[in-house]
């Protein structure tokens, strides 16, 4: 689905919807941004109501509650921090989840895992719900342009109303089959982007280390077979030492988590992505876990400074 060839039938599609998004975060206040903006009626609710202002100015309705998001929608979109900020908003365990999602659409957006999403979807259905899985690619930068890419999971009638409503924040959207297919398929790509930034990163200190131009070596890495989007948008950011978020070090780490997690589940190897953990933790421990994933960097930096003063720094 590309956003160029939908984005009308979409506003059409979804003027008789009452649109819901709960959680306005680095990723969902660009994406409720991109809805409201392509006028599909919406009615937003954040924890902190301060990051509601921006959305207010754009036409959306601001909800004081979930429970009143609930009231006026029929499709909402969820795109909180982790598993347990889903369970508390949407009151799951308690008398009010039912008539919460009764009758509505719910569209898991966030990075949780499998076996809870199933669960979810469980309990939704349970209490007359529908329920679409659609984690997205992309960070803060592809949010705001509306160019994230959406995996959809789910009863293919519940897929189909959602889909539509996706044009204004995706230019993409792939249907995976049945729940959890669209999270497995959110961490497969997951996996390869901690392990690409991780390489660069890594590569890049390596380069600075020997006395290289460092710009110099992104020049070259840009004009070669290695040159790729997440490459050019992380490139400027070493460079500079910039690590204002796109995505996380501490999201960088729960995602490793839940990549791990699956792995052993199914009995999978994955050694790049465990090395990858033992970084990213580091990152944390360090004290950078609200900078940007190459914030990693720092784990480099202090594993090599070890090295020299004599005390040799393993994984």
């Amino acid at each position: 689905m590309t956003t160029t060839g939908t984005a009308a039938g979409a506003q059409r599609a979804a003027v008789a919807t009452e649109v819901g998004f709960l959680g306005l975060g680095v990723m969902g206040r660009p994406m409720a941004l991109n809805l409201a903006r392509a006028g599909i009626p919406l009615t937003v609710w954040n924890r902190t109501s301060a990051r509601c202002a921006p959305l207010r100015a754009a036409g959306a309705s601001v909800a004081r509650s979930p429970a009143e998001v609930f009231q006026r929608t029929d499709v909402v979109f969820v795109m909180l921090a982790d598993e347990t900020a889903i369970d508390t908003t949407l009151r799951r365990g308690t008398a009010e989840f039912a008539g919460y999602v009764g009758g509505r659409t719910i569209v898991h957006m966030g990075t949780t895992s499998p076996g809870y999403s199933q669960a979810l979807e469980a309990d939704v259905a349970a209490a007359g719900g529908s329920y679409v899985e659609a984690p997205v690619s992309g960070s803060r930068v592809p949010a705001e342009r509306g160019e994230l890419v959406a995996m959809l999971a789910g009863e293919e009638g519940a897929v189909g109303r959602v889909r539509p409503l996706l044009a204004p924040m995706c230019r993409e959207a792939f249907v995976c089959g049945p729940a959890p297919n669209a999270l497995l398929m959110k961490l497969s790509v997951n996996l390869f982007l901690i392990t690409q930034v991780t390489g660069l990163t890594e590569a890049f200190h390596f380069a600075e280390q020997q006395g290289l131009d460092r710009g110099r070596f992104l020049e070259v890495l840009d004009a070669g077979p290695m040159s790729s989007g997440v490459s050019r948008m992380k490139a400027p950011k070493l460079l500079t030492r910039d690590f204002a978020v796109q995505a996380a070090a501490l999201d960088v780490l729960k995602n490793n988590a839940l990549i791990a997690e699956a792995a052993r589940k199914s009995d999978v190897a994955s050694p790049l992505l465990d090395a990858c953990h033992a970084l990213f933790a580091e990152t944390v421990a360090l004290g950078h876990a609200d900078g940007d994933m190459i914030a990693v960097l720092h784990a480099f930096e202090a594993r090599t400074a070890g090295i020299r003063e004599g005390g040799r720094v393993t994984a």
